[in-house]
């Protein structure tokens, strides 16, 4: 199965110039989720981990089913103002604007070993800023699973230059 075939591209969204890729074509179609969810798995079992962590919010999707099937922790990385116990916050660039992200700070242990997924990478900026939360946390990133790499925006390779593991199911350009 071919996964990009399920993949929906809308141009100038969320702002003109941006070529939308979305996941929800992906996800209502039980034999590609189901697929998708197989690979991520697969992709998984030549890391360690004890947890899994998603990226607000569309990772969240992937990760909790995962975390299900593999029988995991699921920790979920917000943003700002969305957990209500004491957090760890990491801001970040966005390509158009600023952001952060939490994660309580009882979530993620001294020697946890965590895997990140998210729905897509594209700078890395977002996911950099995960793995700091993740590391300031306590934790070490086992690595990273990513449904859709936006290859020629080069977040991936920013990730593995500085020595993490990055598996990615689906590569479009970033346009």
């Amino acid at each position: 199965m071919n996964l990009k075939d399920f993949i929906r591209s809308i141009p100038d969204y969320p702002k003109k110039g941006i070529l939308f890729r979305d996941i929800t074509t992906l996800i209502k179609d039980e034999k590609a989720f189901s697929e998708t969810i197989n690979q991520i798995i697969e992709r998984s079992k030549k890391l360690e981990f004890n947890k899994i962590a998603a990226i607000e919010s569309r990772g969240f999707v992937f990760a909790s089913a995962v975390s299900y099937i593999l029988k995991k922790p699921f920790i979920m990385l917000r943003k700002k103002n969305k957990l209500p116990s004491e957090v760890h916050s990491v801001d970040f660039e966005l390509e158009y604007g600023t952001a952060t992200i939490e994660v309580h700070k009882d979530s993620i242990n001294k020697n946890d070993s965590v895997l990140v997924i998210d729905d897509l990478i594209a700078t890395g900026g977002t996911a950099e800023a995960a793995a700091k939360l993740v590391e300031i946390s306590g934790g070490k990133v086992s690595g990273f699973v990513f449904v859709i790499n936006l290859f020629d925006l080069n977040g991936s390779d920013n990730l593995e230059k500085k020595g993490y593991i990055v598996e990615n199911l689906i590569e479009f350009p970033g346009h």
